[in-house]
């Protein structure tokens, strides 16, 4: 069919009103829903309308601005600061090796006190022990010595070790054995304890008359730690009317069962042991015995030389009454005969 001119005109004007209306801005925010579908955490958000070229901040001022109860109202804009736009950050000319990582303290660093390693050579402190039961020890006191220790068990209970070394326990010998089968439970407490101290210390065993040399042998090495730095293990030897063993064997027969049993920690420890006695037992069994063996001796009353005259010792143990602070009740003190060099370079040889 053939149309005039001005209906044709009219047509056309009608056909591109309507292309005007169904692109407008305005038709953005009319044919815009909001889905019923949600989940349980997330809430689709109305988005308010805005004209073309007019800024969302804009758009948002003029529509109801809501108060959000845990924030109070919506700050205003702040300008955006100037952003330098430099790819990347330079270097500084020869950085620093420490400005790479962060200063951690170094775990394995260990205070000075603490455990004493093979060849060094650890503070000695001085004595301040106080006696229960003082005696006058005249010129040959044992407080004119350098180096003073002490020999413990389970007897002291807890002891802070490392007040107790700064008292001037400088070297520890600790309770191990028994016999053949009895155990002080406070050693492996003491034994870890005096070493995280500094202490250098050393392990005794009470010998028993009544049961093998081998068996107690056998039964301090499987309790006594092999340790470098440990001071050389301890033969007690003496007459004690308290245990159940109360044989008196012949001088021959304690000697015989002594070299047994120090023979065999000396193979096992690579030190020959300390021999430890008192008086009575060293008059009757020891006296010119064993002069190659470092000792230990026992003597409250009076200066070694007048108990056992003519006999080398190394260490005194000069009170059975010593009062100190880190340990309740009472402790045994003891010296070690020279100097503090003498001290370290006996340690050395001894104890590596």
């Amino acid at each position: 069919m053939r149309l005039s001119a001005a209906t044709a005109l009219l047509l056309c004007c009608v056909a591109l009103s309507g292309c005007t209306s169904s692109s407008g801005p305005e038709s953005l925010s009319a044919g815009l829903t909001t889905s019923k579908e949600t989940t349980s955490s997330i809430v689709p958000a109305v988005i308010p309308s805005a004209a073309v070229g007019q800024t969302a901040e804009a758009a948002q001022s003029e529509t109801h601005q809501e108060v959000l109860a845990w924030a109070g109202k919506m700050p205003e804009p702040q300008p955006f600061a100037d952003v330098d736009r430099t790819a990347g950050m330079p270097m500084p000319e020869n950085r620093p090796v420490a400005m790479l990582r962060p200063n951690v303290p170094d775990l394995e660093a260990e205070p000075a006190i603490l455990k004493p390693r093979r060849g060094t050579r650890m503070q000695v402190y001085g004595q301040n022990f106080r006696d229960a039961h003082p005696i006058n020890f005249g010129k040959t006191s044992p407080r004119k010595h350098a180096v003073h220790g002490v020999d413990v068990s389970r007897w002291q209970g807890n002891i802070d070790w490392v007040k107790l070394r700064t008292q001037g326990a400088n070297f520890a010998f600790i309770k191990a054995t028994d016999g053949g089968d009895h155990l002080d439970p406070m050693f492996k407490t003491n034994w870890r304890k005096a070493r995280e101290a500094g202490v250098r210390r050393g392990a005794y065993h009470f010998f028993y008359w009544c049961r093998t040399a081998g068996e107690q042998a056998d039964w301090f090495i499987r309790n006594v730690p092999r340790e470098a730095g440990a001071l050389p293990p301890v033969i007690d030897v003496e007459y004690n009317g308290e245990s159940k063993c109360q044989r008196r064997l012949s001088r021959a027969k304690v000697l015989e069962k002594m070299q047994v049993f120090m023979d065999k920690l000396e193979a096992h420890y690579g030190q020959r042991p300390i021999i430890y006695t008192a008086p009575d037992f060293y008059e009757d069994n020891l006296s010119g015995e064993f002069p190659n063996h470092p000792f230990w001796l026992r003597s409250v009353a009076a200066h070694p030389s007048v108990r056992y005259p003519n006999r080398k010792w190394v260490f005194w143990q000069y009170s059975g009454s010593g009062l100190s602070h880190g340990v309740e009740g009472r402790i045994d003190l003891n010296v070690f005969r020279g100097s503090e060099d003498d001290w370290h370079k006996w340690v050395a040889a001894k104890a590596g």
